[in-house]
């Protein structure tokens, strides 16, 4: 079982920067496939981004591609999600994310692939 825990949320202005972290404990950390979703007031939990073992794999929802960022840090247990010019519309609840099986970008990316799951951090754009 592996533990995530978030932070790094908070209220922000359109056009903003902030940066998530997710620190993970349970698993070695190299062997976790790490992810972000979100969920915003009424919608439906929706995948953001997420990367493979080596770090050098990544993969985005097409509504942050080019603004977010996924790293992960494999000595010090933690992933990081840099999210740049940030929308109203990326208000949300943002929730780490952690699996043992890689898989491809455009299959991979369901909720029922991801076993762990953090508690969520709150991020607050506002217009």
């Amino acid at each position: 079982q592996v533990q995530l825990v978030e932070s790094g949320g908070g209220l922000v202005q359109a056009g903003d920067s902030l940066r998530l972290s997710c620190t993970a404990s349970g698993r070695t950390f190299r062997s976790l496939v790490l992810g972000w979703f979100r969920q915003a007031p009424g919608k439906e939990r929706e995948f953001v981004t997420r990367i493979l073992q080596s770090g050098d794999a990544t993969c985005y929802a097409d509504s942050v591609k080019g603004r977010f960022t996924i790293s992960r840090d494999n000595v010090k247990n933690t992933a990081y999600l840099q999210m740049d010019s940030l929308k109203p519309e990326d208000t949300a609840v943002y929730y780490c994310v952690a699996d043992l099986t890689p898989r491809p970008c455009a299959s991979g990316r369901e909720s029922r692939y991801f076993g762990s799951w953090g508690q969520g951090t709150q991020v607050n754009v506002s217009s």
